[in-house]
């Protein structure tokens, strides 16, 4: 049987990882402007001032705000990744042809809410950012792609964080509802597939979380839950053909052990982790364990009647969600030899499966196991957002970065996945992690390669930024030519 004749293969990019461009037509800054990069082993970092007026620094989180006192600074002696990345800026075209090339029926991006809002409502509307985006959706269906836009992916401008706080502050929903209600009237023609928060999960508190930071994390998600399903009600009734997804961070673990304590921490993560989330903004409401979550943090959301009626009518029309690797959960003490990497949170090491040099555990079985389980408790269309692997990859002598191991990852991941499909999972499509080469979300590193697309850039921002084609280029196109029946 295989994929469906109407199946969409493509890849997927973000604003803040790829575009560059930090400070230039009329894009205000957002948080990782202010980062430096990390390696194999730590997580990029945030500079600034403190309250003192001293340098500082910490690790950077997705929706986390300075200390008290403390000011965004750029230093002249650090070197900040995201500021030219892989200028994408400058080079769609450039880029949107290759992938074209390769055959691409879709494409994932997001849109920088710094490029269309730079200083939020009271700024005004920057047009120019809002004409870039015009110009890369137009270069999208010039070449036949449909694309699925995400709105929102940890780059709020830095102003609104300046101005509001951060996401404790209910403001922040209609500054974001303003901001999609623009992007929807704006591309409406050219895009009918959407998703407001990329990974909304990913500030779930886990175990080890300082009770305070709990407490603002879910009161920051249950913001973006709010704002996300406004959105959602904005984009149906401006037209009712938009299909407006949310998008989940996949969450697929194993009990280390037979104790039947490791497989109910094992299922109580992947509740609170993804089904938290995912109930919310796919059934229109908190599932019945939210009670235990918020009881065991010792936090009372204050959800309002209108809070709760807008959840229901926000509902979610398709599951977006990324998958990379695996984990394994245990109530057993552990020591730090036996903790690897993972896609934002770290896990147990699994004996059975190989893992890439940031300690992700290779699970091509999980994913097919995965698509399984969220296509059963859901029933709703799928889409698989992000799935890739980073690797540390160099152009060889012959001007061609050689990437076995990235078609070996894709073909195992596809397979299982086609596997899924002919045995009743509803997905609709599948764009790969990144398409080209990027900077990466965790680590903040241009090392760290993820695309089809080799981009000359490292960490040091040593590189002319010229695209070439690697191995996987040639073989992902011939997968998508034969809509995933040759994976050789």
């Amino acid at each position: 049987m295989g994929f469906p004749n109407n199946f969409l293969w493509g890849g997927s990019i973000s604003a803040a990882q790829i575009e560059g461009a930090w400070n230039e037509g009329g894009k205000s800054p957002v948080a990782v402007d202010y980062c430096t990069a990390g390696s194999t082993t730590g997580m990029r970092e945030i500079w600034y001032l403190d309250k003192d007026g001293q340098r500082a620094h910490q690790r950077w989180e997705a929706v986390g705000v300075l200390p008290q006192g403390a000011k965004y600074q750029l230093f002249d002696d650090l070197h900040y990744t995201n500021h030219v990345a892989s200028d994408f800026y400058h080079h769609y075209k450039e880029d949107i042809a290759l992938m074209a090339e390769m055959g691409y029926t879709t494409f994932n991006t997001s849109i920088s809410w710094a490029r269309i809002y730079p200083y939020g409502i009271k700024g005004g509307i920057n047009q120019e950012g809002v004409d870039f985006y015009r110009n890369v959706f137009e270069e999208c269906r010039k070449y036949g792609m449909d694309p699925v836009i995400t709105l929102y992916k940890y780059d709020e401008p830095v102003s609104l964080n300046e101005q509001y706080g951060g996401w404790t502050n209910r403001k922040m929903i209609d500054e974001f509802v303003e901001f999609a209600r623009v992007c929807f009237s704006e591309y409406k023609d050219l895009v009918n597939k959407w998703m407001t928060f990329n990974e909304i999960n990913i500030i779930m508190p886990g175990d080890d979380t300082p009770k305070d930071i709990a407490q603002r994390n879910l009161i920051y998600l249950h913001h973006q839950l709010v704002a996300a399903a406004k959105a959602t009600i904005v984009a149906h009734e401006m037209d009712a053909n938009l299909k407006v997804g949310a998008m989940i961070c996949g969450n697929m673990a194993y009990p280390l052990t037979p104790d039947p304590k490791d497989a109910f921490a094992r299922y109580k993560k992947f509740q609170d982790f993804f089904c938290y989330s995912a109930d919310t903004q796919v059934r229109g409401e908190y599932p019945s364990f939210a009670q235990r979550v918020w009881k065991e943090w010792d936090i009372d959301l204050n959800i309002s009647v209108e809070d709760k009626a807008i959840l229901k009518a926000g509902k979610a029309d398709f599951l977006g969600f990324s998958y990379y690797a695996s984990g394994v959960v245990t109530t057993h003490t552990t020591d730090e030899n036996d903790i690897t990497g993972g896609n934002v949170l770290g896990t147990v090491k699994n004996p059975y499966l190989e893992a890439n040099a940031w300690g992700w555990q290779i699970d091509p079985l999980g994913f097919k196991h995965f698509l399984h389980i969220i296509n059963d408790r859901y029933q709703v269309p799928l889409f698989d957002v992000e799935n890739g692997i980073g690797l540390i990859e160099k152009e060889d002598e012959d001007g061609i970065c050689h990437d076995p191991a990235r078609i070996d990852y894709h073909r195992r991941h596809i397979q299982a996945m086609k596997e899924a499909v002919e045995e009743g999972v509803n997905l609709f499509g599948y764009t790969t992690w990144g398409c080209i080469d990027l900077v990466s979300a965790g680590t903040g590193q241009m090392d760290k390669k993820y695309g089809f697309i080799y981009v000359d850039m490292d960490d040091q921002g040593h590189g002319d930024l010229h695209r070439s084609r690697k191995d996987s280029f040639y073989w992902y196109k011939k997968v998508i030519a034969s809509n995933g029946e040759d994976l050789d």
